[in-house]
């Protein structure tokens, strides 16, 4: 029996990915409740089941989003892998083994922020191959979704007030200056995102202001984090789409990735220009009560 998903679902659904894969609002929650709120049982009962056509088709969406990231940041990207290239040119001069062992003092500056990204990288790698199929099973479920979104928007106003603490004149750290420790500390938190109805981008961004990142330099952080992290993930799962799983739905997961990407390089342009000047504090508000208003639906 073939797959069931509409190109309207398809395109819904990868509209809704790719917003909220940024905005600090959970994409994998609104993936749960969406469908749920919508009456599409279709998609409600896949999710279900630990193979589905549903989570082939997210792992479209997410490459689609993890594009859309790349080509927002291709200009970024660029400049820190040559920045890679110049650190090489540079260990070679000093004679030294590890690129790591050249002091702060005259490690290339890009160099030094695309390696503190992998390092950033580096435990939601781990979790997710080890945690995110049991935590996909045992949380993803309306009700479950729906209290985590209420606990992100804590999360999110918390992070804000203790942040307003330091004071308007506190001193802030730029994303490149970062210590190793709290580049590792920031993808630590990334972890929690595992975990339908919390942010990836919300926690990240949290634990970077409260690291002492400014919100410009804490949302960018954020942003370039995620990308190799849901771009692989999409990758490695991408050949189960060719499979039997993917069996009438193909076409229209090439069409909610496209939407997708459209929906993220749109958001993440937004976004990178209201931390500018602007807070987290809306978005926990609306995860607060579309949390509290799912919770008492599906309770």
């Amino acid at each position: 029996m073939l797959a069931s998903l509409t190109y309207l679902q398809a395109i819904v659904m990868g509209l809704v990915q790719g917003i909220t894969e940024l905005f600090p609002v959970s994409s994998l929650g609104h993936g749960v409740l969406l469908p749920e709120l919508l009456g599409w049982h279709n998609l409600v009962t896949s999710q279900s089941q630990s193979q589905s056509f549903f989570l082939v088709f997210l792992v479209g969406l997410h490459v689609g989003t993890a594009l859309g990231l790349v080509v927002f940041y291709r200009a970024t990207w660029l400049r820190l892998f040559r920045g890679l290239l110049r650190q090489l040119g540079a260990t070679r001069q000093a004679g030294v083994s590890s690129l790591w062992q050249l002091s702060n003092t005259s490690m290339d500056r890009d160099y030094r922020l695309l390696f503190l990204l992998a390092l950033g990288s580096i435990p939601v790698g781990l979790a997710g191959v080890l945690f995110e199929k049991p935590l996909r099973e045992l949380f993803a479920k309306p009700l479950a979704a729906a209290i985590f979104l209420t606990i992100n928007g804590v999360i999110l106003l918390v992070g804000e007030r203790l942040r307003s603490h330091r004071g308007r004149h506190a001193r802030y750290e730029r994303m490149d200056t970062l210590s190793g420790r709290n580049a590792f500390a920031i993808g630590t938190a990334e972890i929690l995102a595992l975990l339908a109805g919390i942010s990836r981008s919300g926690v990240t961004m949290v634990a970077g202001l409260t690291r002492g990142l400014d919100h410009e330099d804490a949302a960018n952080f954020s942003f370039l984090l995620a990308t190799p992290v849901i771009l692989l993930a999409g990758l490695y799962k991408l050949p189960s789409l060719m499979g039997h799983l993917g069996h009438g739905v193909r076409t229209q997961t090439l069409v909610g990735a496209v939407f997708a990407g459209v929906a993220a390089y749109v958001a993440v342009r937004f976004l990178t220009r209201w931390f500018t000047t602007k807070t987290l504090n809306p978005f926990g508000i609306y995860c607060l009560v579309a949390g509290l208003a799912c919770v008492v639906r599906f309770a």
